[in-house]
């Protein structure tokens, strides 16, 4: 089932207030809908605030650990969007809890509170027999929400990029600090980032009749690109010159084995594993029009917003002149 979005639906959105929630409630916030948005620190979620009207925005405690706070959360919701995940494990937040077993607790929600609509944001990669539990725990969620919602409306993007994200960003302040920057495995996998503004119209998309009631979309960019070449558009927007070192993966996965050892790693084991594979929208989702064109999104090109936000790490910052290559 599908509603509509206007200033009478209630949406329910579940780590609402991270990198790609924020887009999320953005958007929707136009619309004139109330939201809720679950989170476990609701007193950090103060950000979402000014996105929205005086009482459009409402942040509740929830943790998909725990279903009880799941149904509180969606109780009256007209619609639910899962955006809860995890980079890697700590703690209690295991990938089996938090991307599959918590999924199921979100679908559960959904279905016990009577939502018309409910969309889970997964990942291009998502696989159950990948060697990377990350992946693996990808697949088992849409299953577990499959299994609970059918009509449930999954997504599964590619890299996000945009303002705030820790793909870009994060190579670029590499290159700010260090002479080199490492391609793992030779650089050659393939990503096809996908800009967060694109992935929050697919989602409203997926709230709406645009999208196919219990389909699975994939979304990725207007470029293919390898990781070399990622690298090399951090250098030129950043204004940088480092060399780029091939690290072969069994290399990678041993220095891996140590940085994952830090509060918050630079680079894990599983991670590694999941740049065995390429990160791009599959030939069967292109001929099922299961994409951002499929939904009518034309995706925003990386030229278009990262030059822009990655000027804070040239040299000058934003006093370094950036002329974009003819």
């Amino acid at each position: 089932m599908a509603i509509t979005l206007n200033n009478r639906a209630l949406i329910t959105i579940y780590g609402g207030s991270g990198f790609i929630g924020r887009h999320v409630v953005r958007a929707i916030a136009k619309t004139g809908a109330r939201m809720r948005v679950a989170v476990r620190r609701p007193e950090l979620a103060g950000h979402l605030q000014p996105l929205g009207g005086v009482g459009q925005i409402n942040a509740v405690q929830a943790n998909v650990r725990f279903p009880d706070s799941l149904l509180a959360a969606a109780d009256g919701a007209d619609a639910v969007i899962n955006l809860v995940g995890i980079l890697f494990p700590s703690g209690k937040q295991t990938f089996c809890s938090v991307q599959d077993e918590g999924a199921r607790h979100v679908a559960e929600a959904a279905l016990k509170a009577g939502a018309q609509a409910l969309v889970h944001v997964s990942a291009i990669g998502a696989n159950a027999d990948s060697p990377s539990a990350y992946a693996r725990s990808k697949a088992e969620g849409e299953a577990a929400v499959r299994d609970v919602f059918a009509g449930a409306v999954i997504l599964r993007p590619s890299v996000v990029f945009g303002p705030e994200d820790d793909f870009f960003n994060r190579f670029a302040a590499l290159a700010r600090i260090a002479p080199a920057l490492p391609l793992i495995g030779g650089g050659h996998t393939k990503f096809e980032p996908v800009f967060v503004g694109d992935v929050a119209r697919a989602m409203m998309a997926g709230l709406t009749d645009k999208a196919e009631a219990g389909a699975t979309y994939e979304l990725g960019g207007p470029e293919v690109l390898t990781l070399i070449q990622v690298m090399e558009r951090v250098l030129t927007y950043s204004m940088r010159k480092r060399l780029l070192v091939p690290v072969p993966f069994w290399l990678a996965k041993l220095k891996a084995a140590f940085l994952q050892l830090l509060p918050r790693p630079l680079l894990t084991i599983d991670q590694v594993k999941l740049l065995e594979s390429n990160n791009v929208v599959s030939e069967d989702a292109k001929r099922a029009g299961r994409t951002l064109e499929g939904l009518g999104i034309e995706p925003v090109a990386i030229a278009a917003v990262v030059p822009a936000y990655l000027e804070q790490y040239r040299p000058r910052g934003q006093f370094s002149v950036y002329r974009p290559q003819p």
